[in-house]
């Protein structure tokens, strides 16, 4: 997003949509968190949780999210922070213990530096 549409964002209208809120309650969310949907939208929800929703159906970044929407990303943690607590969505950082779990040992990936330096 460009810092032009920060700025010419109507900072009332972020500070309705985040409920006057200016720190997410999620502190486990970076740039790089994946937000997965646990369930379809439901009536009289704020529009932006049900875009996050329709979004996330698949996992999504953060910084996806935030993209998409237009909107910061402190805005966005909020936002996400507000579906993580009432069970609408999961986050799961890429770096999860089943996805170090899934990595080659260290001693084979300095094997393969070797033999690709003695190319």
């Amino acid at each position: 997003m460009s810092r032009r549409a920060v700025d010419s964002e109507d900072p009332d209208r972020l500070y309705t949509v985040t409920g006057g809120r200016s720190r997410a309650d999620e502190r486990d969310l970076d740039l790089v968190t994946l937000i997965v949907s646990e369930c379809d939208p439901s009536a009289g929800m704020q529009s932006e949780h049900v875009k996050i929703l329709r979004l996330c159906r698949f996992p999504t970044a953060v910084v996806e999210v935030s993209a998409e929407l237009g909107l910061p990303v402190s805005v966005v943690k909020i936002l996400v922070g507000d579906l993580i607590a009432t069970g609408r969505v999961v986050a799961r950082h890429p770096t999860s213990t089943r996805a170090a779990a899934q990595l080659p040992a260290a001693d084979f990936l300095k094997k393969v530096l070797v033999g690709l330096h003695n190319l």
